[in-house]
């Protein structure tokens, strides 16, 4: 298992020595990895080709398995300096916590005590959170459904199919061809856990989890896999009959898209269940500031109804609209509206100077300016958010566009799950509060 985390450079130079910011992997899984950003050509680039025999990851967590079985694990980078070995297991905790805050599992599951194990890779975490679902779900008892069935027999069973019973050749006058239903556990869902219960027994090389995943495949030995099953997920029922399955769904899916190493065509088969950190940011954030925020205040994730022009193409069309507006968080009070953008970057706080600007990107206040434009009338104040590290601890001053319309940056405590108050003060009040948040006047 090599070790890396974000935005690590991967060579196939064997002089060097691995490292979390240089992994240093054989020419086949190079190639592979070279491979799979082609495949992947179209969406946001997974690496970006440094030299002949250099690649540099961008900012992508999880894990890489290639065909020959060498493999990868990217982890979060939360800090700039080198992490102990403390560090590399708090960055796999937090990477499973905002996983599970993507997958929007419930507390019981996301709170679970194999959270906090930070000795186990995360494709093995995954696998393991399935088959306990997984053991669960059978020790109470696969939900079972109708079939039918069409077969020859010698007995008459359920509805006699006329049309083919009428062209049978008299030396099979004693054989009914009949049409009959059977209660089993051969239905949809149950065919996509034998599916991923498949995948996970090939891929897994925990004994914990070989040893669960072959026995739970002998209770499903009589359960057919899917041969097309990220199509067959889109027919996964959800209702009161199936509320048993909903724990188990999130991860079923998860390997099915992510595991499944007949994903590529060819022999240059292998496991990509990588994940954008700045997807997984801004949803770990939205989730538990979504719970913090007071009575009365209602939070509308990714809202989309403002745009930033109109325009009409053609005098006999009518006027459209076009550049959807898309905040991370809309905050809306009886009195009025705030908005939260999250960006998964390592601010510098001491590097306050006209260059540096404490790393902000200039394109990320435009967009905020578009945001409170259209969504706030161009008064009030809005929240930057990064995550909190060494560099970044406490609220920079305020960033004024003008006198009615300003920028909060605030860092966000990854451990504590809440937004890091300092000496500023946050400038909100007119709007909405968070709870068990001291309000003061902006200083």
């Amino acid at each position: 298992m090599i070790k890396v985390r974000e935005y690590a450079h991967i060579t196939c130079e064997e002089a060097h020595t691995s490292s979390l910011d240089l992994g240093v992997v054989s020419t086949a899984t190079f190639d592979w990895l070279l491979e799979l950003q082609e495949r992947w050509k179209g969406d946001s680039p997974i690496l970006a080709l440094k030299s002949r025999k250099t690649i540099k990851l961008e900012s992508y967590v999880g894990y890489l398995q290639s065909p020959t079985g060498e493999a990868i694990e990217v982890l979060p980078k939360i800090q700039q300096s080198q992490p102990s070995e403390a560090d590399l297991s708090k960055s796999r905790i937090l990477l499973r916590k905002m996983l599970a805050s993507a997958l929007h599992l419930k507390p019981r599951e996301a709170d679970s005590a194999d959270l906090i194990r930070s000795d186990m890779p995360l494709h093995e975490w995954v696998i393991e959170q399935f088959l306990t679902e997984l053991a669960q779900l059978v020790r109470r008892g696969l939900r079972f459904d109708y079939t039918q069935v069409e077969e020859e027999s010698r007995f008459i069973r359920g509805q006699l199919d006329m049309a083919r019973q009428s062209r049978q050749t008299p030396d099979r006058a004693t054989w009914f061809h009949i049409r009959h239903d059977i209660f089993s556990p051969d239905r949809i869902e149950n065919r996509l856990l034998k599916t991923a219960l498949g995948y996970a027994f090939k891929i897994t090389k925990h004994p914990e989890n070989w040893r669960l995943a072959n026995e739970l495949n002998h209770y499903l030995i009589d359960i057919k896999p899917c041969l097309h099953p990220q199509q067959d997920i889109k027919r996964w029922q959800r209702n009161k009959l199936m509320k048993a399955y909903d724990a188990i769904k999130p991860w079923c899916q998860l390997i099915l898209e992510r595991m499944n190493p007949d994903f590529q065509k060819g022999e240059h088969r292998g496991i990509a269940m990588l994940f954008p950190m700045e997807k997984l940011f801004e949803n770990f954030v939205t989730v538990n500031l979504s719970k913090q925020t007071a009575p009365g205040v209602n939070s509308r994730p990714q809202a989309s109804s403002e745009y930033l022009v109109t325009h009409q193409p053609k005098a006999e069309r009518e006027e459209e609209k076009w550049f959807q507006l898309q905040p991370d968080l809309l905050l809306k009070a009886p009195t009025g509206f705030a908005i939260l953008d999250m960006k998964w970057k390592l601010l510098e706080a001491v590097k306050n100077t006209t260059d540096s600007k404490y790393g902000i990107s200039q394109s990320d206040l435009y967009q905020l300016y578009s945001y409170g434009l259209k969504y706030m009338n161009g008064e009030g104040s809005m929240m930057l958010i990064y995550p909190k590290h060494e560099g970044f601890t406490t609220p920079l001053p305020v960033f004024k566009f003008d006198q009615k319309l300003n920028i909060w940056v605030v860092p966000f405590d990854l451990d504590d799950t809440c937004l890091v108050q300092g000496d500023w003060a946050y400038s909100f009040d007119k709007f909405f509060v968070f709870e068990d948040v001291e309000l003061r006047e902006t200083a």
